[in-house]
């Protein structure tokens, strides 16, 4: 794991990239954002992107499968660590410019980063804003 991701990932200082919307579409992404949902207790899991071939996939699959705008590729979530999202419906807001994907973890957890014990994180948000320089561990 490279410098900067340790950073974002597992420290405790404020590193927030205020130009990622703005960066996916200079770089010409057409996406919408997708918010991944627990069925059963609504806790938000994660914001990712999908485009129309990520959209179409989810709902032959019947479960999530994004566009990474990082690596310009579409990726089923789960495919190599074994946490599938299994997709139990999908809405759409109001301009159509955004999905909720309600999902069931068909694994052991959702987020590619792991806690201090070395399992895969159940979310996510897995820190809380403390000031405008620090966070906490939830």
């Amino acid at each position: 794991m490279g410098v900067m991701s340790h950073a974002l990932e597992e420290e405790l200082a404020v590193i927030i990239d205020f130009d990622k919307v703005a960066s996916i579409g200079r770089a010409g992404h057409q996406v919408v954002p997708v918010v991944l949902q627990d069925a059963d207790s609504l806790e938000v899991l994660f914001i990712g992107y999908a485009n129309e071939e990520a959209y179409r996939e989810t709902l032959a699959r019947r479960s999530a499968v994004l566009y990474s705008t990082s690596r310009n590729e579409i990726w089923h979530k789960g495919a190599t660590s074994g946490d599938v999202l299994e997709l139990v419906e999908m809405a759409v807001n109001c301009e159509q410019n955004s999905l909720i994907y309600k999902v069931r973890k068909a694994g052991r957890g959702v987020c590619h980063t792991r806690d201090e014990d070395g399992n895969t994180r159940q979310t996510c948000y897995y820190r809380t804003v403390v000031d405008t320089e620090t966070l906490r561990f939830a």
